[in-house]
Formats: structure tokens, sequence, C-alpha cells
């Protein structure tokens, strides 16, 4: 058996779960949106944050509803790059990102906006055109990224 797995206790089939052998470290930032439900804006594991999906909501007045597109696209961007800097972390240092937004129409200028804020660098990247999100917003993001010095 290898040694970063144990077999699950009372378990007969191929069930395994990895060791807690390193601690998780939740994220909270002041400068970004409150978690509203039962999870937390990033969490840092094994040198990554894995920052939890975005909505555009501006952090200091989180009952403003941003309507125009590119307004929520540059709120949830910074949204993102706020819970990376609490992190440890800069946009230079994202590795993946999953961007959903509510109509594929959106798609030019969310990349447009996406390259002012990151410039030359270029994470792998998937675009998810959805139907809907949450609160009516039309855009939000997720990202896994390093920690600087890992």
């Amino acid at each position: 058996m290898p040694a970063a797995r144990e077999r699950r206790a009372g378990s007969t089939g191929p069930f395994f779960f990895a060791r807690k052998d390193a601690a998780m470290q939740t994220i909270a930032t002041p400068f970004a949106p409150a978690a509203r439900g039962h999870y937390s804006q990033a969490v840092v594991h094994n040198g990554l944050v894995f920052v939890a999906g975005q909505l555009p909501i501006v952090p200091a007045e989180p009952e403003r509803k941003l309507t125009a597109f590119d307004e929520q696209a540059h709120q949830v961007i910074t949204n993102v790059l706020e819970i990376l800097e609490a992190a440890g972390s800069s946009g230079d240092l994202i590795v993946k990102s999953t961007v959903y937004i509510a109509d594929i129409a959106h798609w030019p200028a969310f990349n447009r906006i996406y390259a002012e804020h990151l410039g030359a660098h270029k994470p792998a990247r998937t675009v998810v055109p959805v139907s809907q999100l949450h609160y009516g917003y039309l855009v939000e993001m997720d990202v896994i990224a390093a920690i600087r010095g890992s």
C-alpha cells in the first residue's frame, strides 16, 4: 500500500483516502466578499491556494449590484487577486482558472479584461457559458495558484 494512503476503517473494497499529513489553512480577507455559505474564500494546502468561486461583489458595499459586464469582470478578477494576495500568492502564480459567464457573447470582453489584469501570464483556463449565476450576476471565477516560494 502506498505510504500516502491508508485503507478506510472497515472497508473491504479498494477505497482509500489521503492522510492529512499537511495542515490546510483557510483564507479570509476583508478585501474580498465574505463567504456567505459553508465555504472559505480560499484554502491553502501543499503549496497551492484554491480560491472558491468569486462573484463580482464589491466588498465594501456588498448590497451594491454592478450591472455592466465589464464592471463585473473587473470586480471578480480584483476579488480573486485580493484573496491570492492574502494567501501569499499573486496573479502571476495562477496555474488554472475557471470562469463562468452567463452569456457566451461576453467571452471577448472577459478575455480582454482578463488579459489586462494578468498581462503576459497565461495560465490554463476554462470558460464555461452558463444559463444563469447566483444573484443574477454575469460572471464567476475560481482559481488554483502556487504560493510564493513553494
